[in-house]
Order: C-alpha cells, then structure tokens, then sequence
C-alpha cells in the first residue's frame, strides 16, 4: 500500500473513487462532474487529498479541508471524505490514509482534525475511535443547508 498526495497526474484516479464515494450515498454516478470537482480543488488549493494505491490502481481518498481555530490561533482541518474501494478493504488503507492526514496537520501545526460520521456507521466509528478521534459531547453540531437536501445517508 503507498499513500501520496493528489497531483493533476491522479486526477482521474481520484475522480472514479469519489464518483464512486458519491454513488455510495445515493448521487447519480456523474464522472465528469467527479473530475471538474476534483480539478477545481486542486487548481483552487482549497483541499488536501491523499490516494491510496494497491500497485498501479488507485483504492481510496481521504480528502481535508482547511479551516481556522480562533481560539488557539492556528489552522485546523475537516476530514470530510473517506473512500476505500470495497474489493480494496481490510488492506489497512483507510488506517495509512488517515495517519497520512495526521501527518500532514502536525506538519502544518494544525490544533486538531475533526471529522463527522452517520450514528449508525458503526464501522467507521470503531475506526475513527481507534485512531484517536474522540466523540465531544460538550458541543452540538448543528447545520443550515441552502439546497434541497436528503439527509445524509448512515455510511457516511
């Protein structure tokens, strides 16, 4: 398994994994629409994104966006997306993806990288738990979307 960060070169390795990632969650499987989201990330500098690779195939993504910490004066990060293809799990790269973001954040002195997950995910939060992130209960997470919306889907 071999982690790197996304380059205009995986552009369309990305692209089919979130494609895919999207179709999990119930979206209409859109591959140009995957590869202009990917591209304008890139050229934008507005995420990070880290690709795991079994051999010469692309497997998963995760994919941080940054943010600030007011209080503690520093950057932070959103883990927003974590995609490991189904014939390519129980590899570990989920693992080696999130430490690369881990990585990545102490690099650039972040205060912390926070993630959401479904509360019926049980399996991603089994993960999440074992790589240290921790559920905070003095806070609510509240949101106010601005389209049409489903409610996400328990996978995510």
């Amino acid at each position: 398994m071999k982690i790197s960060q996304l380059t205009t070169e995986s552009v369309e390795q990305a692209a089919r994994l979130l494609n895919e990632y999207r179709v999990t969650f119930q979206q209409p499987t859109d591959l140009p629409l995957a590869r202009w989201f990917v591209k304008e990330r890139l050229k934008q500098d507005e995420s990070i994104v880290f690709l795991a690779w079994l051999g010469e195939e692309a497997v998963g993504f995760v994919q941080l966006y940054p943010i600030f910490s007011t209080i503690s004066l520093k950057r932070a990060y959103i883990l927003n997306d974590l995609y490991v293809a189904k014939e390519a799990r129980k590899y570990g790269a989920a693992t080696q993806l999130i430490e690369a973001c881990y990585t990545y954040a102490k690099a650039h002195n972040a205060r912390f990288v926070a993630l959401e997950t479904g509360t019926e995910n049980d399996n991603a939060q089994k993960l999440y738990e074992k790589m240290g992130f921790i559920e905070e209960t003095d806070v609510m997470h509240l949101i106010k979307y601005f389209d049409e919306h489903e409610s996400p889907s328990p996978n995510s």
